[in-house]
């Protein structure tokens, strides 16, 4: 497998205390992982350790592009996140906040790109609106459009239809499937709609 995601014997403790340990998958292209299990079981944390946000306690995670390991710079350039605890800013207008985003990873930001995402995420007519105005639902949708604006291969979900009414959460299955055509999605929810999206399934006791 050319492109893939090898986590191995990974874990992670806070104060002696382990959320999880020993942990072994390995996550091909055109897949779905979906981790589940209960409150406190550390599957935001999991996901936070792929991203490079959080430091394992033991073990490693590998992600494999094209045959070549990815350094951590690299590994950031390929992932998208969308969690609740990615923060977007209230005083700034929907395509504020796409630019600052481009600004913060380094990324070249375009008007018609930003459109292009509005559009897609069902907030066309609300680029110009301060996030103060948004209602959850729409901020949901806004950390979409930020999470897939360089295209990621690794789109990492956590709670993905959090906020999401029956359209956005049709919308957010369209893009799981959209993506898992073209790279790797791991979402880590407790909800059965989401989770049988799965290809492949982690369970955190």
């Amino acid at each position: 497998m050319a492109n893939r995601i090898e986590i191995q014997g990974l874990g992670k403790a806070y104060n002696n205390r382990w959320l999880f340990r020993d942990l072994n998958i390995s996550i091909p292209d055109n897949s779905v992982l979906a981790v589940q299990g209960p409150n406190g079981a550390g599957k935001t944390t999991l996901l936070s350790i792929l991203c490079g946000l959080v430091a394992a306690s033991s073990g490693h995670v590998h992600i494999i592009l094209d045959g070549r390991q990815s350094s951590q710079a690299e590994r950031r350039m390929q992932l998208g996140l969308v969690s609740p605890e990615l923060k977007l800013y209230d005083g700034l207008s929907a395509v504020e906040n796409l630019e600052f985003f481009c600004a913060v990873r380094g990324l070249p930001f375009s008007l018609s790109r930003a459109r292009e995402l509005l559009e897609f995420v069902g907030l066309a007519k609300r680029g110009r609106d301060f996030l103060g105005n948004f209602s959850s639902g729409m901020k949901q949708r806004l950390k979409y459009a930020c999470a897939l604006w360089h295209r990621p291969h690794i789109l990492v979900l956590d709670e993905p239809t959090i906020h999401l009414d029956e359209n956005g959460a049709q919308l957010v299955e369209q893009i799981i499937l959209e993506q898992r055509g073209r790279g790797m999605v791991v979402l880590a929810s407790n909800e059965p709609a989401e989770i049988k999206l799965g290809d492949h399934t982690l369970v955190l006791a």
